[in-house]
C-alpha cells in the first residue's frame, strides 16, 4: 500500500465515525459583546414583534387562510406574489455584496442557527458550568448531580424551545388567539401540532446538531467561495508572525530561542463553536463568529505581545497587497442591490390602493332573453388595498349600449377586504356578434384617481 493511500485511510474512517461533542469555551471580548448584542436584539425582535398591533390588529401577520400578509400597514394579497419574488432577489444580492465584502458575518452574528445556538449553550452554561465543568460532568456516572444538572438543561430547553415554537406559529396565526386555539383542538389541532413542529426542531437543530448543521445541511458554507476574493474580509493567522509556535513563559525572549508569537495554547480551538483550528487556514467550517480573535487577543495581552496574531485581514493584505473594496463585482452588486431597493420601494409605494379582477362564467357562452336582450354573467372581485373602508362605481364598457344587472353603485369594500359580486351584463341583439372585447371598471368615490381597470369578452350570437 502506498504512503498517500494509507494517509487517505484516517480521513476516509473519520467519515463514517459519529460526531465528537464540541464544548465551546467561555470567552470574553469585544467581538463576544457584540455577539451578545445580536443574539439579544435578533431573539427580542423575533418573540416581541408577533405582538405589535396596528390599527387594531396585529402589525405582522401572514394570514394564510385569509390569503392576506399584513406588514404594518401594508396589506399583500396574492397578486402581490411578485412583491415576494422581487424581495427574495434583493436578499439574494444582498447576500452576495456582503459576502464579498465581509465573508461570513452573516453566518457568525445574525443566523438563526447561530442565534438560537447561542441561547442554548448559554442554557448548558448555566445548568452546567464551565467548559471543563460540562466535560468533566459528561464523563462521570449518573449520580444526583449529573441528573439534576441534566434535567435542569432540559427543562430549560425543552420550554424555551415550546416558547419558539408558538411564537413562530403567531406569526401566521393571531398571537393572542393562540390559547384558545390550541385548547380548542376541533379547531386548533393544526396551531399545535406545527407549534410542537417547529419546537422540535429548534430543539434539535440548537440543542443537538449545533455546528453539524452549518458544516453539512447548510448549503452556504459550500458555495461561499465563489464569492470569495482576495478582498474579502475573512479571519486568519498570521503564519508570519505566528510560526514556529510553542510553549513558553512570558519572561522568555522568543526571538532568541526562534519562536513566533504563538504559543501553541490551543485557546483559538477550544472557543470556536465548529471546533476547528484556525491557523490550519481558511476552512468552510468557519462561521467568522471572531471568537478566536478575542481568545487570542486575550492571550497577547497576557504575554504582551502585540494584538491581530488572529484577525480580521485579506489575502492580499496577508502578502503585503493593498486591499480594493471597490472592486467590479462590488460595484456591481451595489448597483444591483440600489436598482432593486428603488424600484421596490417605488412600486409598493405607487401601487394601486384597489384591484379589480373579472371571471367570465364559462359554464354558459350566454343567454337571450325576452326583448331580443344578449346577457353575460361574470363574478366582479373588487380587492380594497388601502386600511379604510371606500365606495366605488362599478361600470362596463366596449359593447354598444352595455349595462350592467346586479349590481348597487355604489358599492362599499371594507379596508383590507375582498367583495365578491356576481353581475350580469347586457345588450340588445343588435350589438352582440361573436367575441367581444370589453371592459370593466371601478373607481372610487372619494378620490377619482383611485381605480382599476380589467379586461373581459363578451359573447354573443354568430352573425
Amino acid at each position: 500500500m502506498t504512503k498517500t493511500a494509507q494517509a487517505d485511510r484516517p480521513r476516509a474512517a473519520a467519515l463514517f465515525e459519529s460526531a465528537k461533542k464540541i464544548y465551546p469555551r467561555e470567552i470574553e471580548g469585544r467581538f463576544a459583546r457584540l455577539s451578545k448584542l445580536a443574539t439579544y436584539s435578533l431573539l427580542g425582535l423575533f418573540y416581541v414583534v408577533p405582538w405589535l398591533m396596528w390599527d387594531e390588529r396585529q402589525a405582522f401577520l401572514f394570514d394564510l387562510p385569509a390569503r392576506k400578509f399584513y406588514l404594518l400597514g401594508l396589506t399583500l394579497w396574492p397578486q402581490d406574489f411578485i412583491y415576494l419574488a422581487w424581495l427574495l432577489m434583493l436578499l439574494a444580492f444582498a447576500l452576495f455584496f456582503f459576502t464579498a465584502l465581509g465573508g461570513r458575518l452573516w453566518c457568525g452574528f445574525a443566523c438563526p442557527q447561530t442565534v438560537w445556538t447561542e441561547a442554548f449553550i448559554w442554557m448548558e452554561q448555566w445548568t452546567e458550568g464551565t467548559r471543563s465543568q460540562r466535560m468533566k460532568l459528561d464523563r462521570a456516572p449518573w449520580r444526583w448531580n449529573k441528573l439534576w444538572r441534566k434535567g435542569s438543561k432540559q427543562l430549560l430547553w425543552i420550554a424555551f424551545s415550546l416558547w419558539t415554537g408558538l411564537t413562530f406559529v403567531g406569526y401566521f396565526t393571531p398571537v393572542r388567539e393562540l390559547g384558545a386555539d390550541i385548547a380548542n383542538l376541533d379547531v386548533g389541532g393544526w396551531t399545535l401540532f406545527w407549534g410542537l413542529f417547529y419546537g422540535f426542531a429548534t430543539y434539535g437543530n440548537a440543542g443537538y446538531m449545533r455546528e453539524q448543521v452549518c458544516k453539512y445541511m447548510c448549503p452556504y458554507a459550500r458555495f461561499q467561495s465563489a464569492m470569495f476574493d482576495n478582498d474579502t474580509l475573512i479571519i486568519s493567522y498570521d503564519a508570519s508572525r505566528g510560526e514556529p509556535r510553542g510553549g513558553r513563559k512570558r519572561a522568555v525572549d522568543r526571538k532568541a530561542e526562534g519562536l513566533g508569537d504563538c504559543i501553541d495554547c490551543t485557546l483559538c480551538v477550544q472557543v470556536c463553536p465548529t471546533g476547528i483550528d484556525i491557523r490550519d487556514g481558511l476552512q468552510y467550517d468557519c462561521i467568522a463568529c471572531a471568537a478566536c480573535i478575542d481568545a487570542c487577543d486575550e492571550v497577547m495581552d497576557k504575554m504582551n505581545y502585540p494584538r491581530g496574531l488572529v484577525r480580521y485581514t485579506t489575502e492580499n493584505a496577508m502578502q503585503g497587497q493593498k486591499t480594493r473594496v471597490f472592486r467590479p463585482r462590488m460595484l456591481v452588486y451595489a448597483g444591483l442591490l440600489a436598482i432593486l431597493m428603488t424600484a421596490l420601494v417605488t412600486s409598493i409605494a405607487t401601487r394601486t390602493p384597489v384591484l379589480l379582477d373579472v371571471i367570465r362564467d364559462r359554464n354558459t357562452l350566454y343567454r337571450e332573453l325576452p326583448g331580443d336582450i344578449i346577457e353575460n354573467t361574470y363574478t366582479v372581485k373588487i380587492i380594497n388595498q388601502s386600511n379604510d373602508a371606500r365606495e366605488f362605481v362599478l361600470g362596463v364598457d366596449g359593447v354598444p349600449g352595455l349595462t350592467l344587472d346586479g349590481v348597487d353603485n355604489p358599492v362599499r369594500v371594507q379596508g383590507g377586504d375582498m367583495l365578491s359580486l356576481p353581475v350580469r351584463a347586457r345588450t340588445h341583439r343588435d350589438n352582440a356578434y361573436g367575441i367581444m372585447n370589453i371592459t370593466f371598471s371601478v373607481a372610487a368615490i372619494d378620490d377619482e384617481k383611485v381605480g382599476r381597470i380589467e379586461d373581459s369578452r363578451f359573447l354573443g350570437p354568430t352573425p
